[in-house]
This record gives C-alpha cells, sequence and structure tokens, in this order.
C-alpha cells in the first residue's frame, strides 16, 4: 500500500486555497517523510452556492504539481481528478506531456467525466456530450504522446498530420479513471491505468451522478472483475482508495484501527490510499505529515 495526501480542500469562501502550506514547502515535506504521492482536484469555474453548499476550491491541479515537481524527486503527482471534457484533448496532451516531463516521469493523470452543469456551461462545454469528449480525449492522447503524426477528427476538431513533441519520459502516462458507473469501469478495463472509486456519504452520490460503490466486498468483486482485462494488456491495476476519516488528522489516536483499515484495503486489492484532511495552519500540516509517516509509513 503506498500513501499520498491530496492538499486540504477549502470549502466556501472564508478561507484561502493554501491555508495548509505553500505547495513547495507540503510537497518536500511529504517527500522527506516517505509519503508516496501528493494530489490535487479540479474546479475552474465552480458556482457560488455550490461553494456555500460544501464545495471546495481548488488550484490548477496541473500548475500546482509543475511546482511540486521542481522541489522533489521521488514523490508521485496525481490531478484527482481532472475533469477531462473542459479541455481540447490536444491541449491537455500537452498540457500532461510537459508535466510528465518536467516531473521526469512521475505524473499520474487523474481523468473524470465531470458532474457540476453550472461548470460546464461557465465554460462553454455541452454537458450532455461529456461522455463522447471523454472518449475522444482517451483516443488522443496516446496518439499525441507517440510523438509520431497522426490525423483525427473529433466532434468540434479536426487534426490534420499533427504531432506532439517532447513525448512524455516513458513513452506514456499513466491514466486513473475516476467514479463507479458502468461505463467508467469499461473504460477502466480497456484503456487505463488505474480506478479511483468514488466515496462518501450517501447524499453525495446524487449531485455527482454515479452510482454507490458498494461494501468493501463489492469494490473487491469490482477490483477482480478488471484486473484480466488489464492483464491482458501487460498493466498491472492501480486501485486509489479515497480516505476521509477525519480522525486521521490526528494519527497517533486509534492508530490500530487506522492501521487495520489500510490493511483491510490492501487486501480487497487497492495500492493506493489517498488521505484526506482538514486544512490546518503550515505549522500543522508538517507536524501531521511527520506523525502519519512514523505511525503508518516508517514504522
Amino acid at each position: 500500500m503506498q500513501f499520498m495526501l491530496q492538499y486540504p480542500d477549502v470549502h466556501g469562501t472564508d478561507q484561502d486555497m493554501l491555508e495548509s502550506g505553500e505547495v513547495g514547502d507540503v510537497a518536500v515535506a511529504l517527500e522527506k517523510a516517505d509519503w508516496d504521492g501528493l494530489a490535487f482536484t479540479e474546479h475552474p469555474a465552480p458556482g457560488i452556492n455550490w461553494l456555500e453548499r460544501g464545495g471546495h476550491q481548488s488550484l490548477d491541479p496541473f500548475i500546482a504539481l509543475a511546482g511540486a515537481a521542481t522541489v522533489t524527486k521521488r514523490l508521485r503527482l496525481l490531478s484527482y481528478l481532472a475533469v477531462v471534457p473542459y479541455r481540447n484533448p490536444l491541449l491537455l496532451a500537452k498540457t500532461t506531456a510537459s508535466l510528465d516531463r518536467i516531473s521526469k516521469g512521475r505524473f499520474i493523470l487523474g481523468a473524470g467525466t465531470g458532474y457540476l452543469k453550472g461548470e460546464f456551461r461557465a465554460l462553454g462545454v455541452d454537458f450532455d456530450e461529456r461522455n463522447v469528449l471523454f472518449d475522444e480525449a482517451l483516443d488522443v492522447l496516446p496518439l499525441h504522446w507517440s510523438g509520431e503524426p497522426f490525423s483525427y477528427r473529433g466532434r468540434h476538431f479536426e487534426a490534420k498530420n499533427t504531432i506532439g513533441r517532447p513525448r512524455p519520459t516513458n513513452d506514456t502516462i499513466p491514466i486513473w479513471i475516476g467514479g463507479n458507473s458502468k461505463i467508467t469501469l469499461r473504460r477502466v478495463a480497456e484503456r487505463a491505468h488505474g480506478w479511483m472509486p468514488l466515496l462518501g456519504p450517501d447524499e453525495m452520490f446524487a449531485t455527482t451522478r454515479t452510482p454507490h460503490p458498494g461494501s468493501a466486498s463489492g469494490i473487491a468483486a469490482t477490483i477482480g472483475s478488471l484486473v484480466p482485462s488489464l492483464d491482458q494488456r501487460g498493466i498491472a491495476l492501480d486501485v486509489a482508495i479515497p480516505y476521509m476519516d477525519a480522525t486521521i488528522a490526528r494519527p497517533r489516536e486509534e492508530s490500530d484501527r487506522h492501521r487495520a483499515e489500510f490493511e483491510a484495503l490492501e487486501e480487497i486489492g487497492c495500492t493506493w490510499t489517498v488521505i484526506n484532511v482538514p486544512p490546518v495552519p503550515p505549522s500543522q500540516m508538517i507536524e501531521f505529515i511527520e506523525s502519519f509517516s512514523e505511525v503508518y509509513i516508517q514504522a
């Protein structure tokens, strides 16, 4: 099991996104404490009503992760998750390849279709086209990353004899897809490297428009159904589970329970745990990073 920190979400507008510390400082502390990764989410144009009702601020994940890349050497960097239909896939391919090269191959493209209708409207993207646009991107990304000339006609663009250079460090970039729907699981099986199941309270799933993933045994069964398809493609499936138990912000409390939960997640096939904690002042964030590592990583 590997551990990744999602930079703490700031809900509403009363606080600033970077309340928990500068990106570079947090990234350096994570690497020094033997954590395995850092993640940033995305909401470029959220509505004020959504923010005030529990939504959260975000940085541009690619810029934030690029900043983390320049001060670290080992830490994996995840967009958790980037809303793929918001961007022309050629621009997405260029952005991700650039970040991958800057990080020397440490970037993971965590991708999703998105769910906020108002944000789609604000960005001029048809919400009802999101699945078509997502699949187009899955077509175009490997073509662009190949570094060879290609042509592709999409719904709203046409690339003729286009080439993407420079190529990613390792010729491609891992794609982890988020969500629980049948179409998501099909995409993971056929075209991705990893799955990011969405977990949370029951009321969240109506907003995010994805089914509840079910119990741990249900998640394990889903993982088991995905593995054969990825094995056929020669890919080891990564599964990244969000861990949102608020008590983990105090790592030394209830450590036996948390350790048992991490072990249970690993047993059902999860390879990454993405730790979510509330925003705290920078000194407390560094203290949390170090304490969590002492209890669960270095122990």
